[in-house]
């Protein structure tokens, strides 16, 4: 498998959100805008580029019966660094996230791609694995988040562009649900189409 190949396979094949429906609960809880949405796949790059590079690099020295919880304090250190570095640079973004920064450690798609990817390759090719799935989970985010704002809110990224409040549901629980759920087919036509 090429580089590129490594990189893509995250955005369209292994997409988490659409195709592996992993992470549902920051997708869910985290996307009422853009920005929030893209803030939350942007976090958890950063935590599975690091983890996925460290969990490589150490692999071979953890034992198979103390490996699971090996691989959760190396994600639990990036998240905690990550934290502290939202705190200390963007503490809006971070009190918008609120706890779901904190459950980036427990999140589904970082300890599947350190059992499953990671601790088989090496650090390069895990740190591309990492960027590669951070990046179809933040554009994921990103594009649910989108269109949950302008449908909710009438505004795109904070930019307020339509006069009313738009359709408070899209910001509620139930708009997630539905945007996910119209996403979700229509990403998976796309890709039948495209096999």
């Amino acid at each position: 498998m090429t580089k590129l190949q490594l990189i893509t396979k995250g955005l369209v094949k292994d997409n988490p959100t659409f195709v592996l429906l992993l992470g549902m609960c920051p997708t869910l809880a985290t996307t009422t805008s853009a920005i929030n949405g893209m803030s939350m796949g942007l976090a958890t790059m950063f935590v599975l580029i690091l983890s996925n590079m460290a969990i490589s690099a150490i692999a071979r020295l953890v034992p198979d019966k103390v490996h699971i919880p090996v691989y959760i304090v190396v994600i639990a250190t990036f998240v905690t660094v990550l934290q502290l570095l939202m705190q200390a640079f963007v503490p809006g973004v971070y009190a918008s996230l609120g706890l779901f920064i904190p459950l980036i450690v427990v999140n589904c798609i970082v300890l599947g791609r350190a059992e499953a990817f990671a601790n088989k390759n090496n650090v390069v090719d895990s740190a591309l694995d990492g960027f590669g799935v951070g990046l179809g989970f933040t554009a994921s985010l990103t594009v649910i988040g989108l269109i949950r704002e302008i449908l909710g809110s009438g505004s795109a990224f904070g930019f307020k562009f339509m006069a009313g409040d738009g359709m408070l549901a899209f910001v509620m629980a139930p708009g997630a649900f539905l945007v996910l759920g119209y996403l979700m087919v229509l990403f998976n036509k796309f890709i039948a189409k495209k096999n």
